[in-house]
Parts: structure tokens; C-alpha cells; sequence
């Protein structure tokens, strides 16, 4: 019954690695999707602007004037980065998802035959 008990723990502490890996991960996603749509507004400012508009970057505790094609280029960058990150933590949510669900049924299958067990050996009155 020991040994019993010792499996269902270790299943146990994998099971809540699990769920703290996944709760990692969705955070992550979220917070590359407010970066996304950050950057996607910043995107669509460009092109509302003209092509003589002045942009200017931010560089430390410095403004420097960025050409419109290279600003909207490097904001392009981000986005296409942004965007295969996101897939890439879906992907990883899923597949930890589904590690999440095979714990979750062999714990319920030891926990079953440890039962049927406990079950077997009661004394008879």
C-alpha cells in the first residue's frame, strides 16, 4: 500500500508541475498578445500618416527622426515575431494540456485499483 501512496504522490507533484507550467505558459501568451495588439495600433498609425510625416523614435532619454519605411519595417518585424511566438505557446498549451489530461486518468486508474484492492482485502465478517 506504501508503494501505492508513493506513486499516487509523485503523480501527484508532476500533476501540479504541470499546472504551474501551463499557468506560465498562458501568461506568457497573453502577455505577447497585448504587445501584439500594441504594435498592431502602432502600425495602423502609420498608415494613417503622410509620407512627409516625422517619426521619431524613442532611444533612451532620446527622440532621433526614423525614416516611415524603416519604423514601419521594424514594426512589421515585431509582429511577424510576435505572431509565431503566440503559435508556438498555443502548441505548447496544447501539448502540456495533454500531459495534464494522461496524469490526471493514471492517477484515477491507481487510485482505482488501490481502491479495488482495499476493497478486496477487507475483512469478512
Amino acid at each position: 500500500m506504501a508503494e501505492i501512496q508513493a506513486k499516487l504522490q509523485t503523480l501527484s507533484d508532476e500533476y501540479q508541475k504541470l499546472q504551474q507550467d501551463l499557468q506560465n505558459t498562458v501568461n506568457s501568451r497573453q502577455k505577447l498578445q497585448s504587445q501584439q495588439q500594441e504594435n498592431a495600433g502602432v502600425f495602423k498609425e502609420f498608415e494613417k500618416l503622410g509620407e512627409d510625416e516625422t517619426i521619431y523614435k524613442l532611444m533612451g532619454p532620446v527622440l532621433l527622426k526614423q525614416d516611415k519605411l524603416e519604423a514601419e519595417s521594424t514594426v512589421k518585424g515585431r509582429l511577424d515575431f510576435i505572431a509565431g511566438e503566440v503559435t508556438r505557446l498555443e502548441t505548447q498549451i496544447k501539448e502540456t494540456q495533454d500531459e495534464l489530461e494522461k496524469k490526471k486518468a493514471e492517477i484515477i486508474q491507481i487510485q482505482a485499483s488501490a481502491q479495488a484492492a482495499a476493497g478486496g482485502k477487507a475483512p469478512q465478517k
